[in-house]
């Protein structure tokens, strides 16, 4: 019996939620993802294409959101040639995404702390490569735009390439494990 009630009470809460919400389709064409990652030598850096994402509001608070990203379209946009092919690939590889395996990413928020009228912070679950990962961030919502920037540990990740988290003696060929998102969302 407490099972039922327990059952109940959440169909009944989340019908409420969902009833007072509206969801807001992301433009993925519009929007866009900048990242960068760094290494002892320098940096790289380049986009990426969010597949589809909403954001969900309860009158204008930010209430929700979920994003997938399409991990095949990582592109270094600070190189050219065969160097830029070369790295996209290795981006790409079991190296680092292993798109083949892992074609997307998600990102499900959880919890939502207003700052003030247009500022959140956003606690929110990221998967990359099937693994996932709590990453806490603040997010702008102005208009029909939501901008946010945000740092992932890709050791979370299991993305071990020239990690000093993993290896030891890796000199001026060690890559840093954080590397940044900067998000613009278009709804």
């Amino acid at each position: 019996m407490n099972n039922f009630k327990t059952i109940a009470l959440s169909l009944i809460a989340l019908i409420s939620f969902t009833a007072n919400a509206q969801t807001k389709v992301i433009d993925a064409q519009k929007s866009n993802i900048h990242w960068v990652g760094k290494k002892v030598t320098g940096q790289h850096e380049g986009t990426i294409s969010l597949k589809e994402g909403a954001l969900i509001f309860k009158g204008d608070k930010l209430a929700g959101g979920k994003f997938t990203v399409d991990m095949s379209s990582i592109n270094t946009t600070d190189l050219t040639g065969g160097m830029k092919s070369k790295l996209d690939g290795h981006l790409k590889s079991d190296d680092f995404f292993g798109t083949e395996k892992f074609p997307t990413a998600d990102l499900v928020f959880k919890t939502i702390a207003t700052k003030d009228k247009n500022n959140y912070t956003v606690t929110a679950d990221l998967t990359i490569k099937g693994i996932t990962n709590p990453v806490t961030f603040d997010i702008n919502v102005n208009g029909k735009i939501a901008s946010t920037k945000l740092i992932v540990n890709r050791a979370k990740y299991d993305i071990k390439y020239g990690s000093g988290s993993f290896f030891d003696n890796l000199g001026d060929k060690t890559i840093y494990d954080d590397f940044e998102l900067e998000v613009t969302l278009n709804f």
